[in-house]
């Protein structure tokens, strides 16, 4: 091992031990699994093989998302604007990012649920989708979220028509309906309903925006923006992300 890697070694358990016996862990993280591509532009590769790398990662963080305590991950895959990507990438993105999925569902660790809208995309990756979920239902880790045709807006948009067929469907008017909706009404039929919102959402690549990202849930959250492209996300980042958190008074809007 040479002096580089030496020190990130000695660097990592200093962090390991500042976060244990002064850090507050986040209960729900966000990650925004940016810069596949432009890793591979870099590296001379092709854009599936950067996803491939990308989806390599995965298993690591949710590990140490997992090893510091965090109870939920929001993983945002693949956004509803991708999906106007060339069928040449689109195709094997999707495929890659199905894989990835069946690999967590095969570990048997973790209890996957999909957040997005799955009658965007195509029949087969639904499919699969929904069947790599289903196998986990048991798992006794953490719960992960995969967001995979998601989309911030359309989130919200098929959250009030939720709202809405479920008052018409217990015969209440247009009227009624405009008096009664509420904060707390929306939120009960985000994809998320039920979990906490994320307290820390993680975004890679450089790029710092939310672009849609759980717009409804992440009022309150706190961000870090990392310049590491996706698969060279390292734990040394992670750790460094969860001592911004640590470090940030959290008002929650008071």
């Amino acid at each position: 091992m040479g002096l580089r890697n030496l020190l990130y070694k000695q660097y990592e358990r200093q962090l390991v031990r500042t976060l244990r016996d002064e850090g507050e862990s986040p209960c729900h993280i966000g990650v925004i699994l940016d810069g596949n591509r432009r890793w591979a532009k870099a590296s001379g590769e092709s854009a599936s093989h950067g996803h491939q790398r990308g989806a390599d990662k995965i298993s690591d963080v949710l590990t140490w998302s997992e090893d510091a305590g965090v109870e939920v991950v929001t993983l945002w895959m693949l956004s509803t604007d991708n999906l106007a990507r060339e069928a040449s990438e689109l195709d094997p993105l999707l495929d890659i990012i199905c894989g990835a999925v069946e690999s967590l569902a095969d570990e048997g660790r973790w209890r996957l649920q999909h957040v997005g809208a799955l009658e965007l995309l195509p029949a087969d990756a639904a499919a699969r989708l929904t069947a790599a979920v289903a196998r986990t239902a048991g798992a006794p880790g953490m719960h992960v979220n995969i967001a995979v045709g998601y989309g911030g807006r359309h989130e919200i948009a098929d959250a009030v028509r939720s709202v809405l067929r479920e008052g018409v469907e217990s015969g209440k008017s247009l009227e009624e309906l405009a008096e009664t909706v509420s904060v707390e009404h929306i939120t009960e039929h985000l994809y998320t309903k039920g979990q906490p919102d994320p307290d820390l959402v993680i975004r890679t690549s450089g790029e710092q925006r939310l672009s849609g990202f759980l717009m409804w849930q992440s009022a309150h959250s706190e961000f870090y923006f990392c310049d590491a492209y996706w698969p060279d996300f390292r734990y040394v980042d992670f750790l460094r992300a969860m001592r911004a958190f640590s470090q940030r008074e959290r008002r929650h809007g008071r």
